[in-house]
């Protein structure tokens, strides 16, 4: 059957439409992703699609439950343009998500009147939300970090709205050596917990979940539920761990994207496989070295949260 969102807050955000993997080869992170992932493509598979406005390609995938977009800046980069700044800056890195939202143009007057910037396409500010608009994004630096593509479209051809899916999504535990069940959670690093939780839980209506002390990523940490995924929020409890240098380098950011799997020694030999470095932080987590993953930090666990409403979703 089809994936049916959780929906979080007054005004629906619901399915997190993609989370984008900034590269400078989309295709060859295409091949890697297949290799490693099993991922299935669904749009530019063949070739990646083109956008001329903003002189960038990318292709859409499924891993599990999670849409990878791999973008990647047309050549020569131009700086002017928002991916090309980007990649100037940032090169290889996790960069933004997306959503779905019911009421689009009320989620975004909400943000408004409680102090989160929303510009305008062209630049500017918005004052008021028009009814017909199909996206915004809300200002990264307000949303502590994270750049979040706010829309009312799902993504044209997404695999989690056909009928077959929750018999599609099994194949990923059960007849692939990663064995991954589903997302666990987007990482987000953040200098300040309490004033991002603070801003999540009362200006976004992120649902709080579980908090404490990340043994990880040596961090304090909560994990809200923010639509129909789950966002951890970590603070380095050390400027010399991997996320307190990723903090004291780029400031709040997405940091790295967590897999709940059933079998993580499976895991652990499927990657040695592939050449890809890995080490245990925790007996029970997994995490993969990021020069050996294009730049994205991927942990994988066994480890489930108290509460979560997506453990047998």
């Amino acid at each position: 059957m089809e994936r049916v969102p959780k929906k979080t807050g007054d005004y629906g955000i619901g399915i997190m439409i993609h989370c984008i993997h900034m590269t400078d080869d989309v295709k060859q992170l295409n091949d890697f992703y297949r290799d490693v992932f099993g991922a299935h493509l669904y749009m530019g598979a063949d070739e990646p699609n083109y956008l001329p406005p903003e002189d960038r390609w990318a292709s859409l995938m499924m891993v599990s439950d999670l849409c990878v977009e791999t973008m990647a800046p047309n050549t020569p980069v131009d700086p002017a343009k928002p991916v090309g700044k980007f990649y100037t800056k940032f090169g290889r890195h996790w960069h933004s998500v997306g959503y779905k939202v019911d009421d689009l143009s009320g989620l975004g007057n909400n943000m408004i009147a409680t102090g989160i910037y929303v510009g305008k396409p062209g630049g500017g500010k918005v004052e008021e939300m028009a009814p017909e608009v199909p996206y915004f994004y809300p200002s990264p630096r307000d949303m502590f970090g994270l750049m979040a593509e706010m829309c009312v479209m799902d993504m044209p051809g997404d695999p989690r709205l056909l009928p077959d899916w929750s018999e599609r999504q099994q194949t990923w535990e059960t007849a692939h050596p990663l064995t991954i069940r589903r997302l666990a959670h987007v990482m987000l690093g953040v200098k300040d917990l309490d004033a991002a939780v603070d801003s999540y839980v009362n200006r976004v209506q992120a649902v709080p979940l579980q908090s404490g002390i990340d043994d990880v990523t040596q961090a304090r940490f909560q994990i809200v539920q923010l639509g129909d995924s789950l966002l951890k929020l970590v603070q380095p409890l050390e400027e010399t761990s991997d996320l307190g240098r990723h903090v004291a380098k780029y400031g709040n950011m997405i940091y790295a994207v967590t897999f709940r799997v059933a079998d993580l020694d499976s895991a652990e030999r499927w990657l040695a496989r592939k050449n890809i470095r890995t080490s245990r932080p925790t007996p029970t987590t997994l995490a993969a070295d990021p020069a050996d993953t294009w730049g994205a930090p991927y942990f994988f666990t066994t480890d489930s949260v108290p509460d979560d409403p997506f453990e047998n979703h």
